[in-house]
């Protein structure tokens, strides 16, 4: 399903349009301080879309991709639901802040009713601007927890 807001279209990338958000996808990752690599970055695209591990949708603009939201899956054991985490969204800095995120969100978050998941999570550097955005569509955020890492050294 595609959804159309004014001149803005979001769609459900597939194989066939993964060079659509290649260049996105790597402008995300350089922004996070990772060298630029192509190869690798559609190397790892295709594999998630290929084993369907992800969901990634796209916005675009007279039929230029200008951002992305990737969807990874979680499952709860305590409530036994599956949800989604908003693993990566972006948009190319010509284009932000004229609605492209927020529509994004909102496809997101409409996959996640359709698909009756028990709703998405995300993680956000403490001093995103994005955080009005999110607290304005109704995510909530959780002062219950603290979000641990462990990583392979």
């Amino acid at each position: 399903m595609e959804l159309f807001f004014d001149m803005i279209q979001i769609k459900r990338i597939t194989i066939a349009e993964i060079n659509d958000i290649l260049p996105l996808f790597d402008s995300y990752r350089v922004f996070y301080k990772m060298e630029s690599d192509i190869d690798a970055a559609t190397k790892f695209l295709k594999s998630r879309i290929t084993k369907e591990e992800s969901i990634i949708f796209a916005a675009y603009e007279n039929n230029k991709a200008v951002g992305f939201a990737q969807l990874y899956y979680t499952f709860s054991s305590v409530s036994l639901q599956e949800s989604l985490i908003l693993n990566d969204l972006f948009v190319h800095a010509d284009y932000r802040g004229k609605s492209f995120g927020e529509q994004l969100l909102l496809k997101a978050q409409e996959f996640c009713k359709e698909n009756s998941y028990k709703g998405l999570a995300l993680e956000t550097a403490i001093d995103n601007p994005a955080q009005k955005l999110y607290e304005k569509l109704g995510w909530e955020k959780d002062y219950h927890a603290f979000h641990y890492f462990w990583q392979v050294k």
